[in-house]
């Protein structure tokens, strides 16, 4: 089988999703299973329905009128009239999420995080399924929370393989056009997990591996893997053929094109990964494969913005020691941050980090209380792979460089 992922900005409208059917009769469709994200921006105003549950109870209601409208305003465009049984399916949904919201006792953000944002995905999957079933492109709709489960991680799930495997290849099978939701799966209860944010590529890689898939295809804005972000660095450039290795590195840095998980399962099987652009479907794009290059060689910039420093040292300017990295790696655990860069001298210890889970208030308390400690928010890390120096001088112009290291292949900067 082959797997193809759609995310939100592919799907954001109507026009989108008939170009979804363009790209399907170009590609093919056959023996086929697609993952699609929530539509445009819908992730995010489900993000301010989750603040308003817990903050804002006077603004729930409209939050929740504004993803309704904009997913209504899409089915009037694409089916001409509210007759359409679709409409039906759509305020099903509704139905359910305002259940949720009026019945749900439990006072844990993340469990409650994970519960509501996944109508995105299911609002998105059930009109494309409805609309290629419409155009004569039959297809069946899945749930994918029945198929990947995990365990009750909520908002970074880790998937349990051996009942992924065999829930997928009990519902799957050839010669057939799936739809799926990216993103989501299921605990051991049957409560929805998410994979982290931008997890419909994992969700893709999944798939991939699970069906021992011919490929997975990852349909974007851009035309496949560029060197920089160009919404962040001018003159950007097409990368056409990435090692599995290679990729890996700039996941895991923070390339926003590929999932950091997205890699590992196809590279186990040699799946090759195809990174291309739904608005022109007949250019090559990026390949992602086995090969030992990247083609063309040239630097790659990743920017992470809104990061946050932290420097740490002893109160007595004693030396930073084992004893005092393993307690602060594990209050790093503990409090859920996610390390992007790590440093440190004989006193001091740096490190910078994303505040994905709203705990840098108490991590620093609880490190204040035996070190002394220095914050710098919303400071910008850049990386850069393949450097040269005339790239880094360039990259420091009229910028204050907060923290510097450099490796022989990668050289990481914090500004501020």
């Amino acid at each position: 089988m082959r797997i193809f992922k759609f995310g939100g900005a592919s799907v954001k409208d109507a026009n989108g999703i008939k170009n979804l059917v363009k790209v399907l009769q170009y590609a093919g469709y056959k023996n086929t299973l697609i993952v699609v994200s929530a539509m445009g921006k819908t992730t995010n105003d489900l993000e301010q329905v989750i603040d308003s549950y817990f903050n804002n109870k006077v603004e729930l209601s409209a939050a929740i009128t504004k993803v309704e409208n904009y997913h209504y305003s899409i089915l009037l465009d694409l089916f001409k009239t509210d007759s359409h049984d679709v409409f039906k399916t759509v305020k099903s949904i509704f139905k359910d999420l305002n259940l949720f919201l009026k019945t749900n006792k439990s006072p844990d953000y993340n469990f409650v995080y994970d519960q509501i944002i996944g109508f995105g995905e299911l609002l998105s999957t059930k009109v494309i399924s409805t609309y290629l079933n419409t155009v004569d492109i039959n297809n069946i709709w899945l749930d994918v929370r029945s198929l990947i489960k995990t365990d009750n991680y909520y908002r970074k799930a880790n998937v349990n393989w051996g009942k992924t495997q065999e829930q997928i290849k009990t519902a799957i099978s050839k010669n057939t056009l799936y739809i799926t939701q990216g993103f989501l799966g299921s605990d051991a209860n049957n409560f929805t997990t998410t994979l982290g944010r931008e997890g419909s590529d994992y969700t893709a890689a999944i798939f991939g591996y699970t069906l021992n898939a011919e490929s997975v295809t990852i349909w974007k804005d851009v035309p496949g893997v560029l060197n920089a972000d160009p919404r962040y660095f001018e003159q950007t450039k097409l990368l056409e053929n990435i090692s599995y290795t290679e990729a890996i590195e700039l996941a895991f840095y923070g390339a926003s094109v590929i999932h950091p998980k997205t890699l590992q399962p196809l590279q186990q099987k040699e799946i090759p990964l195809h990174v291309k652009s739904f608005l022109n479907p007949e250019n090559n794009g990026t390949i992602v494969n086995k090969t030992q290059v990247i083609s063309p060689l040239m630097p790659c910039f990743i920017l992470k913005r809104n990061q946050i420093l932290i420097s740490i040292s002893t109160i007595d300017f004693s030396y930073i020691v084992e004893e005092n990295i393993s307690e602060i790696f594990t209050l790093l655990a503990t409090y859920k941050m996610k390390v992007d860069v790590i440093q440190n001298s004989a006193i001091s210890f740096s490190v910078c980090v994303e505040n994905v889970f709203n705990n840098l208030e108490a991590l620093l308390l609880h490190l204040k209380a035996k070190f002394k400690v220095t914050c710098h928010p919303n400071v910008n890390l850049y990386t850069i792979r393949h450097f040269n120096e005339n790239v880094i001088k360039d990259l420091e112009l009229n910028k204050k460089v907060l923290l510097k290291q450099q490796f022989q292949e990668t050289v990481q900067i914090v500004t501020k």
